[in-house]
């Protein structure tokens, strides 16, 4: 097995809130065998991943971590090259297979984004979520700009010696309003989310209400999670 099994299993039980004697019992193990399961002290056979995957209707990709979707669908290469027939060389094919698969992650995701933050209502948090973004784009746009250093500079009016300190400035800013505007405190003259108005979310309310959109979500949590845990590591 692996280490995603036990924590997805977890997971799984207490979004259900079933307890483990509970959950033990519909699955027909004992409640030591299934701890043992959920704390990978115990590796399960196929046929209890099968089950497990049928009691809490999740796929079993999705179990094994090896889809970041609840009934695993998943972003390949693969079908990426399919929208990428520009080129006839397969290299080519590849490379621009990977920037429309990449392209689709990140607006699919950033499509849920501002549609939540347009239900949650909170001016501010918008505000500062989508300053936050613009500020990342403006940081990548410099960076790709400056990799021919004969590109003209007058394109921007911030030092190219001071924009990195000042932009990482600004976001770690719009990063500190938005946790606090989120959390239902003001900010200044800004008012914090009503909570009353903020929308309920879970995997399974993602999935319903984002159908096409919530794998590319899972897929960027899933590669953003996995390069954390390499530098945690």
């Amino acid at each position: 097995m692996n280490s995603d099994f036990p924590r997805i299993v977890t997971l799984l039980r207490k979004e259900r809130g079933l307890s483990q004697k509970q959950a033990a019992l519909e699955l027909g193990v004992s409640q030591a065998l299934l701890s043992h399961y959920e704390k990978g002290i115990r590796e399960c056979g196929l046929d209890f991943v099968v089950k497990i995957a049928d009691y809490y209707d999740v796929s079993c990709d999705y179990l094994l971590g090896r889809s970041a979707d609840r009934h695993g669908a998943t972003l390949r290469i693969d079908e990426a090259i399919l929208e990428s027939t520009s080129s006839k060389n397969n290299t080519d094919q590849k490379s621009n297979a990977m920037v429309t698969l990449n392209k689709r992650l990140v607006i699919n995701s950033l499509t849920i984004i501002f549609d939540l933050l347009e239900q949650t209502d909170c001016r501010g948090m918008t505000s500062e979520i989508s300053s936050y973004l613009m500020v990342s784009i403006y940081k990548m746009i410099r960076t790709i700009y400056s990799a021919n250093p004969k590109n003209p500079q007058a394109m921007f009016s911030i030092m190219p010696e001071i924009y990195a300190g000042l932009s990482s400035a600004l976001q770690s800013i719009n990063e500190a309003n938005a946790k606090c505007l989120s959390g239902g405190k003001n900010v200044g003259n800004i008012n914090g989310t009503d909570h009353s108005s903020a929308p309920p979310l879970s995997p399974e309310i993602i999935s319903g209400k984002y159908p096409e959109l919530a794998p590319s979500l899972y897929n960027l949590i899933q590669k953003t999670e996995e390069k954390m845990k390499n530098i945690h590591q």
